[in-house]
């Protein structure tokens, strides 16, 4: 199929923008780490059902210790990390906000694609970077007198850039977990198995992730909420949404995209969630749209293309 990369990659933009809608809501009913751990666990369930329906294992079959050792890696720099700093962003201002930040993760994933695998970095990337942050400036500045004020608190920022930079190291370190699960896969093994490899690394990475957000709630003597999270009907359907189109069918089309794209490409679409969801966000939350957000969503967005395009 022509443009099949491609496809799969803007499919996975509107799926994240469902996601990023939900887990609005779920974090604000749950928290960020509740919501998380609630994450994984079903995350776990829906791949281990779609796995031992279409190759016979609930678990990642031929994966060698190599791939299990950077996909989980992945996990806890993606999810564990990357993650707990997006929802705990929507907490702050929302994710119309957090999105935006999340077109750091292209850059990021370009510049530790370069330290990491020897990936060329053109002269053009920098600039690429700089017109994607002062996109992100123009959105999130305004004027006040005679002075340019942050209208975000701090915070917010600090989990918002956190959530770009997770989110970006955990693609690359996938990319690697991927190769090395497709070299461990026999020729004589069924094709179900190389088509669904994309969610079986999507599963180790949960697998790390629950243990990563278990240990964290553990330490902070907070797993008894676990029970009453699942009591919560309304944050367990947001939850669930969430987790549908975010782990389980968002981030593995993603780590599918660019099996049939080129990386760049298909992160460029991947990363057209903060223009798709400014019209629901403001719709759902009863705010106006911004003129000085939608032109900064587009430099940014103008930003991550040139990264990757010129």
């Amino acid at each position: 199929m022509t443009y099949l990369g491609e496809t799969i990659a803007l499919i996975t933009a509107f799926s994240w923008t469902a996601t990023a809608l939900f887990a609005d809501a779920a974090s604000r009913r749950l928290g960020s780490l509740l919501l998380n751990l609630i994450r994984m666990i079903l995350s776990l369930i829906m791949l281990a059902v779609l796995l031992w329906a279409v190759t016979g294992s609930p678990f990642p079959v031929y994966a060698s210790g190599q791939a299990w050792f950077w996909l989980a890696l992945s996990g806890i720099v993606g999810y564990v990390f990357g993650d707990y700093c997006l929802f705990n962003s929507y907490i702050i201002f929302g994710s119309k906000y957090g999105q935006l930040f999340m077109t750091l993760a292209p850059p990021i994933a370009g510049i530790t694609g370069w330290l990491f695998l020897g990936e060329a970095m053109r002269p053009t990337a920098w600039i690429a970077m700089l017109v994607t942050l002062s996109g992100i400036a123009f959105s999130i500045m305004v004027k006040s007198g005679d002075t340019i004020k942050i209208k975000l608190p701090l915070k917010g920022i600090l989990f918002g850039i956190g959530a770009g930079l997770g989110q970006g190291v955990g693609l690359v370190l996938s990319k690697i977990g991927l190769n090395c699960y497709a070299e461990s896969i026999p020729p004589s093994a069924p094709e179900s198995i190389t088509t669904l490899m994309p969610f079986a690394g999507t599963f180790v990475r949960a697998l790390a992730g629950l243990a990563g957000f278990t240990l964290l709630l553990a330490l902070r003597k907070e797993l008894h909420l676990v029970g009453v999270g699942f009591r919560d009907k309304k944050g367990i359907t947001y939850a669930t949404l969430t987790t549908f189109f975010g782990p389980f069918i968002g981030v593995s089309l993603s780590l599918m995209a660019v099996r049939y794209t080129q990386a760049g490409i298909a992160s460029t679409l991947m990363a057209l969630t903060p223009v798709l969801i400014i019209v629901p966000y403001c719709l759902i939350h009863k705010q106006k749209i911004s003129l000085r957000e939608v032109a900064g969503t587009l430099i940014t967005l103008s930003g991550v293309a040139m990264f990757f395009l010129l």
